[in-house]
């Protein structure tokens, strides 16, 4: 059993998305071991393990100045990965605890130097991005030189003062109202558009009718209508003054027009101007 597990602390397992740096009797070998299995002295030796992969750090900061003077806390969350190549100068100059020692107070002056650059109010429109990338531009800049490689920076959490969140949140109120009134002229100012456009269609229309609609024009529709009439198996009556010619007939009288009792008016209905008609035959007498 001892020696099984003697065994078994000899050896050291490095996984993927990590690197390995062996230290002996306390001095770290100038070599870095990538993903595998190594045997080591376990009385002497030890493997120290370091991710490379991806890795997320978030940490919130309080008490940031911004352009203003005012002091705002935000949540950072920075997207990180690591060259292995410098992985013994990093346990020799930092240590393991990289992300406590190095990561955090970097991080905090980079945030702290950015904000101070920009109003509270920025934190809450489009300018966001762009301090987002200042920040990751910053925290790249400081931490090349140890083989930390920066992906990603995203301000996550963002706290004002009460008084000055409301006043941000009441003038982007304000400007999303007057956007929409904005549209709201431009629909009504289309619509009125729209009406004139349609007002000067119908008065063209009306204008090219009556030139259209000449007096041999209405003679001829006069005279076709007399003729339709005239071939009609139906009584009529048609009386008229040379210009404008009533129909007086059964159809015009409704379904009860011969017989007594009916309570529906007599209608006396005018045909369209038409040139004057023949006189109208005497009937004989009985």
């Amino acid at each position: 059993m001892f020696m099984l597990a003697a065994l078994g602390s000899g050896c050291a397992v490095i996984r993927p998305g990590e690197v390995g740096v062996k230290q002996t009797f306390g001095r770290l070998k100038p070599r870095t071991f990538e993903q595998g299995l190594y045997a080591l002295n376990p009385f002497t030796t030890r493997m120290l393990v370091i991710p490379t992969r991806t890795r997320n750090f978030t940490s919130r900061y309080e008490d940031i100045p911004s352009k203003e003077g005012l002091n705002i806390s935000v949540e950072l969350s920075v997207l990180y990965s690591f060259d292995g190549r410098q992985a013994q100068r990093l346990v020799q100059e930092v240590g393991l605890d990289f992300e406590r020692v190095l990561l955090t107070n970097v991080f905090r002056s980079a945030i702290a130097d950015m904000s101070a650059r920009f109003y509270s109010a920025d934190l809450y429109t489009s300018k966001r991005d762009s301090i987002e990338i200042e920040i990751k531009k910053k925290i790249g800049e400081l931490l090349a030189a140890r083989g930390f490689i920066i992906e990603n920076v995203l301000l996550k959490s963002i706290v004002l003062p009460a008084g000055l969140a409301a006043a941000i949140e009441n003038k982007l109120e304000a400007e999303q109202l007057a956007l929409r009134m904005q549209f709201v002229l431009q629909k009504e100012r289309q619509e009125a558009e729209r009406r004139v456009i349609e007002a000067k269609g119908i008065r063209d229309a009306q204008l090219i009718l009556q030139e259209g609609l000449t007096p041999q024009i209405l003679q001829y529709q006069s005279i076709q209508a007399f003729k339709d009439l005239s071939t009609s198996p139906n009584a009529k009556i048609i009386i008229t003054d040379g210009r404008a010619p009533f129909l007086i007939g059964g159809d015009m009288l409704g379904p009860n027009s011969s017989g007594s009792g009916s309570s529906a008016p007599r209608v006396n209905r005018p045909l369209m101007p038409a040139a004057p008609v023949l006189p109208i035959p005497q009937l004989p007498r009985e």
